[in-house]
């Protein structure tokens, strides 16, 4: 079995349901399993994340899949905060060459997700992982991909609740990227 990690940090719940679906990409391909990892304010002690079970879950998986909401920018604090306590398994190459992806969700059409995506790729490279991203040409019919980005899945949502935003294409969206990172995994496990 194929094990995949999705760990985010939601703000409002918008990245939450983009976690979700990604998880269910994930699921929908045979023997592979999806663990979604939630990054809590609790578990944020003096500005470092400090949770060993989810860390454990980290490194015992095939993939990691990260996602952040896109705040001024960038990742969430809360994010941050869980990437700079990595730093221990960098020193270690813990997660190298595990299969690593993205998503993020912000307001406007652009919004500067592609910084955040860069963030998250950045990430994943300082950790010696194989980056997969979308696959998916832009504006396809089906509204995959309709932000058009090929570094990771992006969704749109503003101060509408999480039950309407984000929408139907860009949740398509996250399940294709799910769908794509948990193909590469299985053929990178081999």
């Amino acid at each position: 079995m194929t094990n995949i990690a999705i760990i985010y940090h939601s703000g409002s719940g918008h990245t939450a349901k983009m976690a979700e679906a990604v998880g269910r990409g994930v699921s929908a391909v045979s023997e592979v399993e999806a663990q979604v990892l939630r990054i809590e304010g609790k578990d944020i002690i003096e500005g470092r994340y400090a949770n060993e079970d989810v860390f454990a879950a980290l490194d015992a998986a095939d993939a990691i899949i990260f996602g952040s909401p896109t705040y001024m920018g960038m990742v969430s604090g809360q994010f941050k905060s869980f990437a700079d306590a990595t730093g221990g398994r960098w020193f270690s190459q813990k997660w190298k060459d595990k299969i690593a992806a993205g998503f993020t969700v912000s307001m406007t059409p652009s919004g500067d997700k592609l910084s955040t995506l860069h963030y998250l790729f950045t990430l994943a490279m300082q950790h010696s992982m194989v980056w997969v991203g979308t696959g998916e040409l832009a504006v396809l019919p089906d509204g995959i991909n309709r932000l058009g980005s090929f570094a990771g899945a992006m969704g749109q949502a503003g101060q509408e609740p999480p039950d309407v935003a984000p929408n139907a294409a860009d949740l398509a969206t996250g399940e294709a990227l799910g769908r794509r990172v948990a193909e590469a995994a299985k053929r990178w496990k081999g």
